[in-house]
């Protein structure tokens, strides 16, 4: 169902421009809080040689100017770049990759530093991270996959999806991007881990299915005059996996789980009001008890 892989290229890419952030965030109060909160924090450089530091420092610099400033999920450039570490093995060269001559540079020379002091250490947490969740896919996988196809009315891709497993996935614990599926997932994220690691993967997953459920949401609220609540698909997708995941935990004898979306107080910040309303509307059709279109109609009356 997934393909985990644990890629020095992919990694490095996003060590580098987590380092990159780090120090564009600085001058903002709240940001040093929430990067500690998620285990973020600037590499120590103690330990390398000069020309290491400046090998290391001078990559960064052009992480800064030329790549930080953007999104890792939702500018082109830089999902193209993942797409195409991701076909890389651990030993070709950063001139493989055919991006823009200053990114290569910055990627050739921080490829050794990184080698050498940091990424054993997160080869390692990376693969740990993938040996704890893989028996849960193996036992569960199958039927969760099939529950979620049915939710969303969308068939499960064919092939596993690459998963990326990376000691930084953004700032959000992980990301996925289309065309072709591809899911990165920080090992590290602390709100990653033990059965919440699980969950993570089939929600990342649901964004590769869920168009259906999308669409008949807009044409619901289009039908009603009402603009689409900000964030409602992505609430809709948190809650669907939590709960389907909580029930396959509580079939199969584990302990109680409790959903990533409340787990991390996702409803109690911002989306107090679409938790009501899914449980109200959408928990229905979950439970089998109203259909689909009855609960996208309720759904979008409600908010």
């Amino acid at each position: 169902m997934f393909a985990l892989y644990s890629s020095f290229w992919v990694n490095l890419h996003h060590v580098l421009y987590e380092q990159a952030r780090l120090r564009t965030e600085r001058p903002v109060v709240r940001s040093q809080s929430e990067a500690a909160k998620q285990g973020r924090a600037p590499l120590p450089l103690e330990a390398l040689t000069e020309k290491e530091r400046h090998d290391w420092n001078s990559a960064v610099d052009e992480y800064e100017v030329k790549l930080a400033p953007h999104d890792l999920l939702f500018d082109q450039d830089l999902v193209l770049m993942n797409d195409r570490l991701a076909e890389m093995g651990d030993n070709e060269s950063a001139e493989a990759t055919g991006f823009l001559p200053g990114v290569i540079a910055a990627l050739a020379k921080a490829a050794p530093v990184y080698r050498a002091h940091w990424w054993p250490g997160d080869d390692r947490a990376n693969r740990e991270w993938i040996d704890t969740v893989a028996p849960l896919v193996e036992d569960l996988g199958a039927s969760i996959s099939r529950r979620l196809s049915a939710i969303y009315r969308s068939p499960w891709p064919k092939g596993a999806i690459h998963v990326d497993v990376c000691s930084y996935a953004g700032v959000f614990g992980g990301y996925t991007t289309l065309e072709p599926l591809h899911i990165t997932v920080s090992s590290r994220d602390p709100r990653n881990q033990g059965l919440a690691a699980f969950e993570l993967l089939f929600h990342e997953a649901s964004h590769g299915l869920a168009d259906p459920v999308r669409d008949a949401l807009d044409r619901e609220f289009q039908a009603q005059s009402k603009p689409i609540p900000r964030d409602l698909w992505h609430a809709l997708l948190f809650y669907t996996t939590g709960e389907v995941v909580k029930r396959m935990f509580a079939g199969s004898g584990r302990e109680l789980y409790k959903p990533y979306a409340e787990q991390n107080h996702l409803y109690e910040r911002d989306w107090q009001t679409y938790q009501k309303a899914l449980d109200r509307d959408w928990q229905p059709y979950l439970e089998q008890t109203t259909d689909f279109g009855t609960a996208i109609k309720r759904l979008a009356s409600d908010l």
